[in-house]
């Protein structure tokens, strides 16, 4: 076979091989969407014959046992009797008028439907959707109170945009959090680690590392060497934002950051806008990601310097989710 039918047959190669693996996905989409709206039915009937009146007053709290045995035996499996709950608590938290999406499948439905707050149960439906999240991942920002921790800085009007919406990321303050949860290191306190080790763990673990930063972000380089006026610098992690159109620096520091901190995350950033932009990129955002810091340090560390340029802090352990809660509780009861 010469080279140009080589070439024509490899394409015909990719062409067959993208199709079909196309069509497997569509196939499984088509599933997904047709068990979710099947398990959303057979909620419904369920509710409708407790609510026919007291004639099905005998069944009481058994029906969901009775059901579940019956029809394991006419169906197999499917219908355990957590199973037939959720599909229950499914219809009535998913009413006609809030159908649910095509876009999650019935695993996901279950873990959305274990979050009892519904402000909290929306943002997590919406971000999984926006995000593409898999089950994993679903579960791991469910346990890093992702929702709570983003709603902490916010006003009443943003925290229920934040529910309806998810993140809505327009600007470079919507992609910082404060603080990012590094639990998926495994490092127990108090170990103390050095910033090089700490950065290499974030980088054999990148995967999780980048579901902790959010939507956007795609992954350059580590000690990325810059050099003014003949010294060498190197920027701990540096990323690319697909949707901000910017590169994102981030240095590590483990302990508490200091002012000279911010300014030399500063100068990073004016060397990335006058050396490393290229046409089309917008200009730089800077994240000094320490283990503690001081508010009143920080605050005046940053008067009039870019706002392209964040402090934030990193636990190495999750947050207290009850914590979080009472300090949504409060702000949401907060006077407008």
């Amino acid at each position: 076979m010469e080279v140009t039918e080589m070439k024509d047959y490899d394409q015909l190669i990719h062409q067959i091989s993208e199709t079909y693996l196309q069509g497997q996905k569509n196939a499984v989409m088509a599933v997904n969407s047709n068990l979710v709206e099947t398990y959303w039915q057979i909620g419904q009937y369920i509710v409708e014959f407790e609510q026919e009146g007291k004639q099905r007053a005998e069944y009481g709290k058994s029906l969901i046992d009775k059901l579940s045995s019956d029809l394991s035996i006419n169906l197999g499996k499917g219908f355990s009797r957590s199973n037939l709950i959720y599909m229950r608590l499914f219809y009535l938290e998913f009413p006609i008028s809030e159908k649910p999406s095509h876009l999650l499948s019935w695993s996901h439905y279950v873990e959305l439907l274990k979050i009892s707050d519904k402000l909290e149960r929306s943002f997590y439906l919406q971000q999984t959707i926006n995000e593409k999240w898999s089950i994993p991942e679903l579960k791991r920002q469910k346990k890093a109170s992702l929702f709570l921790r983003l709603a902490a800085s916010k006003d009443k009007a943003g925290i229920l945009k934040l529910a309806q919406k998810g993140q809505v990321i327009e600007k470079p303050v919507d992609i910082i959090r404060d603080p990012y949860i590094l639990d998926f290191l495994r490092i127990p306190e108090p170990t103390h680690l050095s910033e090089s080790e700490l950065e290499t763990r974030l980088i054999d673990h990148l995967q999780n590392f980048l579901l902790e930063l959010g939507k956007g972000f795609a992954f350059i380089g580590r000690q990325y060497r810059i050099v003014l006026g003949n010294k060498p610098y190197r920027v701990d992690l540096v990323f690319y934002h697909r949707i901000l159109k910017c590169f994102v620096l981030i240095d590590l520091k483990k302990e508490e950051v200091g002012y000279e901190d911010v300014g030399q995350m500063n100068m990073y950033l004016g060397y990335f806008e006058n050396e490393e932009n290229t046409e089309g990129d917008n200009p730089p955002i800077g994240i000094v990601l320490a283990k503690e810091k001081d508010d009143l340090l920080v605050k005046y560390a940053l008067h009039n310097i870019s706002s392209q340029l964040f402090v934030s802090k990193y636990q190495l352990y999750l947050p207290d989710k009850q914590t979080l809660q009472d300090q949504l509780t409060r702000l949401m009861q907060k006077p407008k």
